[in-house]
Formats: structure tokens, sequence, C-alpha cells
């Protein structure tokens, strides 16, 4: 048996390349194929990969606890205390880190314009390996305690309200006691954030300062949290809402729902792109390998006549099918191999820079390579590339000896 699988093999590897130039011109079809498949695939991934850890860094985190109403209505009437000792401790074993901040809606005016914002309160310290806030200042100083008085708005925004470092703003905003809430704070820091909604949404105080600003006392408006793996988190979930059964407890994946319904949307297109690729493909190779069967036609009836069973001639055009989907995914994947690492620094898309900012995506696209992906592609062109193939084998094994040797 195993000398027969060679002298097929031989006879496919001979055959195809009686023909080189056509041979070649379907290799070059079949690697182009694969190499957009892997290729998009890996920066596609590489551009889901980078949105959910941008939004989980940009105050997101993998869970959030507020007080119930708050997502519905951010204001300070929905803030709640801060965490008691059980809360604690669970927040103290299952997270990387958390920080409690306090989040209300806010107008701040500077002496020429004014523009609706985010207030943020927070904890400098507890920031740190949670949140983007301490590695995005670019000018001044970074926060300093829970007592700052000092202001931190984005770099955008402080163009847009014609404004600068060390110059004084006022904040207003409704106090708890349902009173406007107002206070003057100078500019301290100005940080840079993508998107550019952030940096034009949000500013940062203080927690106690932003407390006594709002007259909130001790209570806070939420408790941002990272835990090890962002896709594990639901024993997590469970031990915080057993912990804090008043409060609302959401995983990131709730809080962006977006984020979840692009990454399925993306999944979709991916397969889409590749039945389409693999159509495209599938045409020129049964294409090549029936032109292969009617040139020799005669050469197939001489073969049965000599005693080759249908099977062993089904066999050979297989054969030859394969080792052209082989030679098309190894050169291929080699193509998507060398694309995909001469990008690893990043695909610069400046040039379209502020619209890829206002849609969430940074203009520097980093491929991220997925083990399924690059598995699906070479699958599927395997696997539906001999099933294309069965045709144009049938059709070869179908010929009557005699009638094909009289062909001319």
């Amino acid at each position: 048996m195993s000398s027969t699988v060679r002298l097929l093999a031989v006879l496919a590897w001979r055959n195809l390349w009686r023909h080189p130039g056509r041979t070649g011109a379907i290799l070059f079809a079949l690697a182009l194929g694969v190499w957009s498949m892997v290729s998009l695939a890996g920066l596609t991934r590489g551009v889901l990969e980078g949105q959910p850890e941008r939004a989980i860094a940009n105050l997101t985190g993998h869970v959030q606890i507020h007080a119930p109403g708050y997502r519905d209505d951010p204001v300070v009437e929905h803030s709640m205390p801060p965490p008691g000792p059980e809360l604690r401790a669970v927040l103290a074993a299952g997270a990387l880190a958390w920080a409690a901040r306090v989040r209300v809606p806010a107008i701040v005016v500077s002496e020429r314009e004014s523009a609706a914002v985010t207030l943020v309160g927070i904890d400098p310290a507890q920031e740190r390996g949670l949140s983007f806030i301490p590695g995005a200042v670019v000018a001044g100083r970074y926060l300093e305690s829970v007592d700052d008085a000092g202001l931190l708005i984005g770099r955008k925004l402080a163009e847009r309200l014609e404004t600068r470092l060390g110059w004084r703003v006022v904040v207003m905003s409704e106090g708890a006691d349902n009173e406007l809430a107002d206070r003057g704070f100078r500019i301290v820091g100005l940080f840079d954030a993508e998107p550019e909604a952030i940096e034009t949404g949000y500013v940062f105080v203080g927690r106690r300062a932003a407390q006594r600003m709002l007259r909130l006392g001790e209570r806070i408006s939420e408790i941002a949290l990272v835990a090890p793996e962002r896709d594990r988190i639901d024993s997590l979930l469970e031990r915080l809402r057993a912990a804090a059964p008043d409060l609302d407890v959401r995983p990131w994946t709730e809080i962006e729902p977006l984020l979840v319904l692009t990454e399925e949307l993306s999944n979709v297109v991916l397969v889409i792109w590749y039945l389409i690729v693999f159509t495209a493909m599938s045409f020129g190779l049964v294409n090549t390998l029936l032109m292969a069967v009617f040139e020799r036609t005669r050469e197939f009836g001489l073969f049965q006549a000599l005693g080759m069973r249908p099977r062993l001639i089904v066999g050979q055009v297989l054969g030859e099918s394969v080792i052209l989907i082989a030679l098309g995914l190894a050169l291929g994947n080699a193509a998507a191999a060398l694309t995909l690492r001469w990008l690893e620094s990043g695909l610069d898309l400046s040039a379209f820079a502020e619209g890829f900012e206002m849609a969430g995506y940074s203009p520097v696209l980093y491929p991220e390579v997925a083990a399924g992906d690059v598995l699906a592609a070479n699958l599927l062109v395997l696997v539906l590339g001999l099933i294309a193939s069965l045709y144009p084998a049938w059709r070869a094994a179908r010929h009557v000896p005699v009638r094909a040797l009289a062909r001319t």
C-alpha cells in the first residue's frame, strides 16, 4: 500500500509541473488568500485586544460597584458609604488593585470658555496599577494625595478652555444638599489619553477635596477594581455581591457592552472574509484541476486499460490537490508571519489619527496573533479545498477506457 501511495505522490508531483505557469498561478492565489486571512485576523485581533484593555484602563476596571440607581443617574444622591470590613476583605483577597472614587457630572469654567465634564475625585496611590491616570501626565505633576486640591485636566480640554498649566478654573456641580457646589482649582497637571473623549470629558482632583466641595462627608460614588484575569471574574463577582448585597456590582462586559458586541461582529466579519477568500481560491483550484483532467483524458483511459482502478485515479488527482494546497498554505503562512513580524512595532495610521481617536481606537495598530485564527484559516482551506477537488477527481475516474483512448 505504501508503494502505491508513493507512486501516486510521484505522479501527482510530476503532473503538477507539466504546466509550471498554471501551477505557479494557482499557488500564488492560494498563498495570497492564506496570507490575507492570517494577516487580517492578526490586525483585527490586535484592534480587539487593545480596545478592552484601553477601556478597562480608562476608569472602567474589570468590576465596578455603585449604589443602586447610580448608573442611570450618576449624581451625588446616588452615593454610597466607603467599603466596610467584609467588602474590604474581599477586595484585598481578589483584586490586584482597587480604588474608591467620587464621580459626578460638573461644569468647568475658565476665563474664556466653559465645558461639561465629569469630576472624578481619586486617591492617587490607589489608581496606580488600576487606571491610565498616573502614567498619562504630560505636563506639570500628578496628584499627590487624597487631599490634593490641584486639578488634573486633559491637554485637549485645556486648549478648548483656552487655559494652561498653573491657571485657575472654577468647577461647579450639585452638592449633597441639592445646592450649587463650586470651587476654584489651580491646574497642576495636563494629561493625554485615548480616545479624545477621555481627554476632553474628565477632570481629576484628590478624593477628599472633591468630597469637601460636594459636602459628601466620607461617601463615595464608585469602587473600581482589576482582577488577575479579566475573563475569569465570576467567582469574584459572587463574593463581592455576597459581601455587598445592597450595592450594584457589575462586570466590565455589562458596563461596556459595545466592546463585547464589537468583538462578536468582528468574529462574524472574519468568518465572512474567510469564506469569500476561499470561494475565490476554490474556483481557481477546481479550474486548474479540471483543465489538467481534460488534457489527460487519454492518459487516464490508458491507466484504466492497464488495470488501474478508478479509486487510484481519484487518489492521484486528490494528491495533486493536496500538494497544491500544502504548498499554498506553507507560502501563505510564511508570508503572513513575515508581515506580522514586520508590523510588530505597530502599523502607524497617524494620517487618520483624529478619526481613529474619535472612534476610540489607537492610531497605531499592533497585530495580535491568535492560534485559533491561524488554525481555522488553514483547516478551512485544507478541508474545503479537498472537498472542492472531489469533482475533478470524480470526472477523471469516470472515463470509459475505450472512449478515452479514442479521443484525439
